[in-house]
């Protein structure tokens, strides 16, 4: 059961990049934000961060560096919670991490980077060293499941871990028309390591003319159509660019199979939002997926690279009616159980709460407070 943090309203203050970019971050932050949580808390949010050119992400940078230097000297809040990847999104959340160390300010590090142990392991002895003292002196670091912890754990065995899913507001599920020609959707960076081309070379293997693959996101669209071409199924494939939330939640709406056949993942929104509307899973067995994704339950998982297993899954998906939808229903059922934006918010106040009553200081390497429980 949630509590009041004080009499006094709360202050605390979120870090991230832009609620407009592109992304699962973003997407995180305007999920949260809409559950009333920044209103309970007095959120006040950051930027530092944008799409754009690198004079754009350099501006945005510098303004938001100016905004939060002000809120934490001057506004003082009671906790900073910290959004950051891997590369230069650690490099500047660190920045403002270690200022809000030096004037005692608690914080709360969020890191959605499922590939943050790479970065640590291909990095040079001295950025290990920072990343280890930047995870260890937060007051909890938030990883996405079970494994994201894991791995965090070995690179700063002393830091304050625990874990918590991505939000997922409830939206409806997806009811195509029985006898429908199967659509299958791909969002996210169209390139090699998302799996997008081995993606179109396993629908033409699968003989998915019967259907529709709809592919959309950033990266190498062209390259997609292309080989959808030269494979002779650009009648059964249709790439767009990238599109708003809006646009990804009509084509979800439309669909009745999520492929993301990536190389590696943390725990993509993708998923989530695919699951919340009913659409069964065809993904990789990589990452934080299979914690999100059971095999055979939910959806289906193959081995990454494996174009021979992909083609298959696919082709098996693509011919059975009832399976899709017997996998989908089970991913919405689990969507709403375990990862609904509500749930994972008051998760957040709670642990907000162990912080600000000091229990988030208790010996170094415990998981955060029994009402934290990782995701299984």
């Amino acid at each position: 059961m949630r509590r009041r943090a004080s009499r006094r309203a709360p202050r605390v203050l979120w870090v991230s990049t832009s609620t407009a970019t592109q992304g699962g971050i973003a997407t995180c932050v305007r999920t949260l934000a809409a559950t009333g949580l920044w209103e309970r808390w007095g959120v006040r949010h950051v930027a530092t961060h944008r799409d754009g050119s690198t004079f754009a992400k350099a501006t945005t940078f510098a303004h938001g560096l100016g905004r939060y230097v002000a809120e934490v000297l001057l506004r003082r809040p009671d906790l900073v919670h910290i959004h950051m990847s891997s590369a230069g999104s650690f490099v500047r959340k660190a920045a403002l991490a270690w200022l809000a160390y030096l004037l005692r300010v608690p914080v709360v590090l969020h890191v959605h980077s499922g590939r943050f142990h790479l970065f640590h392991e291909r990095g040079p002895a001295p950025l290990r060293r920072v990343i280890r003292a930047t995870l260890t002196r937060a007051d909890v670091v938030i990883a996405l499941g079970e494994l994201m912890r894991t791995r965090l754990a070995v690179i700063a065995p002393d830091a304050r871990l625990t874990s918590l899913p991505n939000p997922v507001p409830i939206a409806p599920a997806t009811r195509r028309p029985a006898g429908a020609a199967p659509h299958v959707v791909f969002l996210g960076r169209i390139w090699a390591k998302k799996g997008a081309f081995a993606l179109v070379e396993a629908w033409a293997k699968a003989g998915g003319s019967a259907g529709h693959l709809t592919m959309a996101g950033d990266g190498e669209p062209e390259r997609a159509r292309q080989a959808a071409r030269e494979l002779g199924v650009a009648d059964s494939v249709t790439v767009h660019g990238w599109l708003s939330p809006d646009e990804v939640a009509d084509l979800l709406a439309d669909a009745d199979v999520l492929a993301l056949p990536s190389e590696n993942e943390g725990q993509p929104m993708v998923v989530l939002e695919a699951m919340s509307r009913g659409l069964a899973v065809l993904a990789t067995r990589v990452g934080g997926i299979p914690e999100l994704v059971t095999d055979g339950v939910e959806g289906l998982l193959v081995p990454p690279d494996d174009a021979g297993a992909l083609a298959d899954a696919l082709g098996e998906l693509l011919a059975d009616e009832g399976r899709r939808r017997a996998l989908g229903e089970a991913g919405a059922a689990r969507e709403r159980a375990e990862f609904a934006a509500d749930t994972v918010a008051a998760r957040i106040e709670d642990l907000y709460h162990e912080v600000l009553d000091g229990r988030g200081h208790r010996a170094r390497g415990a998981a955060v407070g029994s009402s934290l429980r990782s995701v299984p």
